[in-house]
C-alpha cells in the first residue's frame, strides 16, 4: 500500500513512522530543516521510552513519489489551499485523501442532507477552489488524537495519544476507509471507522475553538483556561453557542460541555497550538478553528457574541505579531 504523507512534521511524521514500521510503503513529503535533517539522517521517532530510526524516501517534490493509494493531509488547515495543487501528481483515478487537519473540513458539506448540501465553506476554501482541486469524493475524514512534537529536525516526540478515527462522508464502511483502519490498528494505533464522523470532529473542535484562542489572547496554558472561574466562564460561553450551531446542522454531542472542559483541564499546563504558533511567529489556525465556526452560525441564524468578540480580538492579536493577514481597509 502506497501511503504519502504531506506535511511530515511531527503528527505526520509520526503516522508515518507507524505506518513504515507496518509494512506500508510510505513518502514523507516536508520542507526545510527538518526535510534535509530527514533525508540526511533519517527519521527518528522517539515514543514510550523507545527511539526508532526509519529512512523513508524524503522529498519535497510529490512528483518524486507519484499516485498513491491514500494520502495522509497533516498540514495547517490554512496552508492547505496554496498547498493542493501540489498534491496532484500524487493523485491515481483512485487515491483518497485523508484529511488530518484540525477544524472545520473543506468537504464539510459534501453529501451531507440538507439545504446546505455540497456548500463550500468560505472560511477554509476561498472561491470552493479546494473542492475543484481535491474533490471531497477523496476525501476520509480523520481525527488525529495523538500529540508530537519535531524536537529536532529529523527527530519527533510523540508524548501521548494513540486513536485516529476515521469515517467517510457520506457515513459508509467502504472498503477503502477499512482498509486504512485495518493498516492503522496493524501499526499499533487505534483506529475505529464511525459512520458519523462530523460528530468526533465537533467533539475536539470543540474544545479547540475556544481554548486555542484564548489562549493566544492571555498566554495562559489549558489547566487555567479551564479551571480559573472568569476564564472558565467565557470559554463555556463560546461552547455553548458553537453548539447551537452544529445541533442545528445535524450533530449530537456524545458527552455535555462541562465534561468535554474537564476533559480539557486533565491535560494539565498546556500550551495550545495557537499559542505555540504566536509565540514563533507562525501564521495561526484562526479561521479553521473559530472563523468557519461563525460562518457556520451566521448560515444557520444562531447568535454568536461571545465566539465573534474573540474571534476579533485574535485576528488581531495574530496581525500586529505577523501571523494573519492584513485586514481589508
Amino acid at each position: 500500500m502506497k501511503i504519502a504523507i504531506f506535511g511530515a512534521g511531527a503528527i505526520g511524521g509520526f503516522l508515518g513512522v507507524r505506518l513504515l514500521q507496518a509494512g506500508a510503503d510510505v513518502t514523507f513529503i516536508a520542507r526545510g530543516s527538518h526535510l534535509a535533517a530527514m533525508r540526511e539522517k533519517g527519521v527518528t521517532l522517539r515514543s514510550g521510552g523507545e527511539s526508532v530510526t526509519v529512512r523513508p524516501l524524503c522529498t519535497d517534490d510529490p512528483a518524486e513519489a507519484g499516485p498513491q493509494d491514500y494520502v495522509v493531509i497533516t498540514l495547517k488547515a490554512h496552508s492547505l489551499p496554496s498547498a493542493a495543487p501540489q498534491m496532484l501528481p500524487l493523485l491515481g483515478p483512485q487515491t483518497a485523501l485523508v484529511t488530518g487537519i484540525n477544524g472545520v473540513p473543506y468537504w464539510y458539506f459534501y453529501g451531507l442532507e440538507g439545504p446546505y448540501r455540497d456548500r463550500p465553506v468560505e472560511s477554509v476554501d476561498p472561491g470552493g477552489k479546494l473542492w475543484e482541486t481535491l474533490h471531497p469524493s477523496r476525501a476520509i475524514g480523520a481525527v488525529l488524537y495523538p500529540a508530537a512534537e519535531v524536537v529536532e529536525p529529523g527527530v519527533i516526540e510523540h508524548t501521548y495519544g494513540d486513536r485516529v478515527t476515521l469515517g467517510e462522508p457520506d457515513g459508509s464502511k467502504s472498503p477503502r476507509v477499512e482498509a486504512l483502519s485495518k493498516l492503522l490498528i496493524r501499526a499499533g494505533l487505534k483506529a475505529p471507522v464511525r459512520p458519523r464522523i462530523r460528530d468526533e470532529l465537533w467533539v475536539k473542535l470543540w474544545g479547540n475553538l475556544a481554548f486555542n484562542p484564548l489562549s493566544a489572547l492571555t498566554g495562559a496554558t489549558l489547566d487555567t483556561l479551564a479551571t480559573r472561574g472568569d476564564l472558565r466562564a467565557v470559554a463555556r460561553g463560546m461552547m455553548v453557542e458553537a453548539q447551537a450551531v452544529a445541533e442545528a446542522l445535524g450533530v449530537r454531542f456524545p458527552i455535555d460541555v462541562d465534561k468535554r472542559i474537564q476533559g480539557a483541564a486533565e491535560v494539565g499546563a498546556h500550551k495550545t497550538s495557537m499559542l505555540q504558533d504566536l509565540e514563533r511567529g507562525r501564521p495561526m489556525e484562526i479561521d479553521a478553528l473559530l472563523g468557519a465556526v461563525v460562518e457556520l452560525g451566521q448560515l444557520v441564524g444562531k447568535s454568536m457574541p461571545a465566539c465573534e468578540l474573540v474571534l476579533a480580538l485574535v485576528r488581531e492579536r495574530a496581525r500586529q505579531a505577523g501571523c494573519y493577514p492584513a485586514a481589508s481597509p
